[in-house]
């Protein structure tokens, strides 16, 4: 290469993620072993896994198109788009390299190539940039959440519970006596809290408040049992839960310490202690606001500080699957205080019922455009007048939570809906139609139900319903195929940066939207991924966790696709913030035109980990 090119290269590379994140003198020394190659239109580059020399491919000018051995569309690549990892293994990496394909010139293109054995050695010398070009897809990805956010700022009650918590904890058994406890709790195992088991069953705790308050201070006799006087029925939580959700708990029901409970065993008890002051944020502060709330009226004016939590929560750089527990959190608070308030006006309930919410409010991911998803199921003893009562309940409801900045369901899938207000078995009915007979409609109802969560009430009306759901699926093997066929049937903007997978019509024209086209696609493969082996978690990211632990994901499917939905969710969320800044009302449609070198790079790895596993569904579970 001529040496008068290359400055005009490095300028180049400047641009170009993730090249313009390198230290000059490395940039240097790729720029300076970079060998151009001209393709006229219709020419191609043949990969495998046995060719001699491999490089990295750089588009300065052109367009390419990859395709797999088989045909199927891999990526549509435009300028500054790079592609030639796969073949990037480090020594000793076991792994296959990712299906041989081929790259064709679809009008006159310009590359620059770097030779793989070149790149490898001079990122020797620079290893904290390796993972850049790593050769898998998840590596870079996860490279790419690194520098949109840290760690490091998420603060104590963006932390989970496991790293917080004391694994100092007491366990006695209920029999034991009150002075034999006392001693555990001092001399043996020194904790402020001991947690009361009967068998394996954990039914109280006693703190050492509680021991001064209950038994010195009114002289009752040392030798009773320690169930006598413990705290009944403790709230729990568990290792990997937020310490933001357990603060809620203790705030929400006034208590000052949770065991820590992981598979039954008790690992470790949270206390108010290892909340001090310093460490609170606005979130927390917002949920007590909401939780003390005298009148509806009250909760209303609190609405702007929820769009102030989740913009700072964007610019804090909290990972995107926080800020959607979050968001859910508040949303609940709102949710339950309002039905709390609207039974204080109307009087209390004639029977039983619960308030179940769907969607991305079931799955705790929350954003500024989630609107209500809910409905209510009541107990089956109800009678006609009493339906009454919750019709003008839900009413209320889903006024006043839209009065608080969560819109009404513009598919009116919400309880004011009749058809969503109805006894337990009117809604077993429902699945039983929706699973065995799923046409169109009734196909996109038990989508929206698949995925509920109790917030108020009976939870064991939707324990039971979901218990009847999971039976009927698993009766029903087709209804498995016909969810993947309808799962794959939209495809990821493979093509997007050249202009392919846009919205064509209305003010959305030339736009993508991102929640149809990459992150609802991801949310049914989660839904897919989990059904087939009974699970019954409603977030996304959980499920597919239970699908790797159930044997139904590898662990390499797991993190590409974990990872892909992290950046997706994350540049949505950068996306609605910058419209909540200006002042503007957030959507999901994104011009691929605001879009740099770093963004397009990743959501190309991340929307081709999309059509991979879709191409694995439709194998495993379509054909059926």
């Amino acid at each position: 290469m001529s040496h008068t090119l290359l400055p005009n290269i490095i300028e180049f590379l400047t641009h170009v993620d993730p090249f313009d994140k390198l230290p000059q003198d490395c940039l240097e020394k790729i720029a300076g072993c970079i060998k151009i190659n001209y393709l006229g239109q219709g020419e191609r580059i043949a990969f495998s896994t046995d060719q001699e020399e491999c490089y990295l491919y750089i588009i300065r000018s052109g367009a390419m198109e990859q395709r797999k051995s088989d045909g199927v569309l891999r990526a549509k690549l435009g300028e500054q788009d790079i592609f030639g990892f796969s073949f990037l293994q480090t020594e000793g990496d076991s792994s296959q390299a990712e299906m041989a394909y081929t790259a064709t010139a679809m009008e006159n293109t310009l590359l620059y190539l770097i030779p793989h054995a070149k790149l490898k050695h001079i990122l020797r010398s620079y290893p904290e940039y390796a993972q850049h070009f790593a050769a898998k897809a998840q590596v870079r990805i996860q490279s790419a959440l690194s520098v949109v956010w840290s760690d490091d700022e998420k603060g104590l009650f963006f932390k989970t519970v496991a790293e917080v918590a004391s694994d100092r904890v007491a366990v006695v058994p209920a029999a034991m006596s009150i002075q034999q406890t006392a001693h555990r709790m001092t001399i043996e195992t020194p904790s402020p809290v001991a947690v009361v088991k009967d068998g394996n069953t954990i039914v109280g705790v006693m703190t050492d408040r509680d021991l001064a308050k209950r038994v010195l201070a009114k002289g009752v006799d040392p030798e009773r049992q320690i169930r006598e006087v413990m705290t009944p029925n403790p709230l729990t939580v568990a290792p990997d839960d937020l310490v933001m959700k357990a603060a809620s708990l203790m705030m929400q029901h006034n208590v000052r310490s949770l065991p820590v409970v992981k598979d039954g065993l008790v690992v470790g008890v949270l206390s108010t202690t290892h909340l001090v002051q310093k460490h609170r944020v606005q979130a927390i502060f917002l949920i007590e606001k909401i939780n003390y709330s005298d009148s509806l009226e009250e909760l209303v004016e609190l609405a702007p500080e929820r769009q102030a939590i989740f913009e700072a929560l964007i610019e804090g750089n909290v990972g995107s699957e926080i800020i959607g527990q979050v968001m859910a959190m508040i949303m609940d608070s709102f949710n339950r205080r309002i039905l709390q308030l609207v039974e204080q006006r109307m009087g209390p309930p004639p029977c039983q019922y619960t308030w179940v919410v769907a969607g991305s409010h079931a799955r705790n991911e929350v954003h500024a455009l989630s609107d209500q998803d809910n409905a209510i199921i009541l107990s089956d003893d109800v009678t006609d007048d009493q339906r009454m009562y919750f019709k003008l309940l839900a009413m209320d409801v889903c006024k006043w939570m839209d009065a608080c900045g969560y819109s009404l369901c513009s598919g009116s899938y919400m309880a004011s809906v009749q058809k969503w207000c109805q006894p337990l078995s009117v809604w077993k009915a429902y699945y039983t139609k929706w699973a065995e007979n799923p046409e169109y409609e009734r196909l996109l109802n038990i989508t929206v139900f698949l995925e509920v969560r109790a917030i108020f009430g009976q939870t064991a009306l939707s324990q039971e319903l979901q218990a009847h759901l999971m039976s009927l699926l698993g009766r029903n093997s087709s209804f498995l195929s016909i969810l993947a066929k309808e799962t794959v049937a939209t495809q990821p903007p493979l093509g997007i940066f050249n202009k392919f997978v846009l919205e064509k019509n209305g003010d959305q024209s030339n736009t993508l939207n991102i929640k149809k086209y990459a992150l609802n696609l991801i949310v049914d493969l989660a839904r897919i991924y989990s059904l087939a082996v009974g699970c019954t978690l409603t977030g996304t990211e959980e499920r597919f966790h239970y699908a790797f632990d159930h044997g139904s994901l590898s662990e390499e499917s797991l993190k590409d696709i974990i990872g892909a939905y992290r950046f997706i969710t994350r540049v949505r969320y950068s996306h609605q913030l910058q419209a909540l800044k200006k002042g503007e009302v957030p959507d999901n449609h994104i011009s691929p035109d605001m879009f740099g070198s770093f963004e397009r790079k990743h959501l190309k790895d991340a929307f081709r980990i999309i059509a991979e596993h879709q191409d694995a569904v439709k194998l495993r579970f379509a054909q059926a």
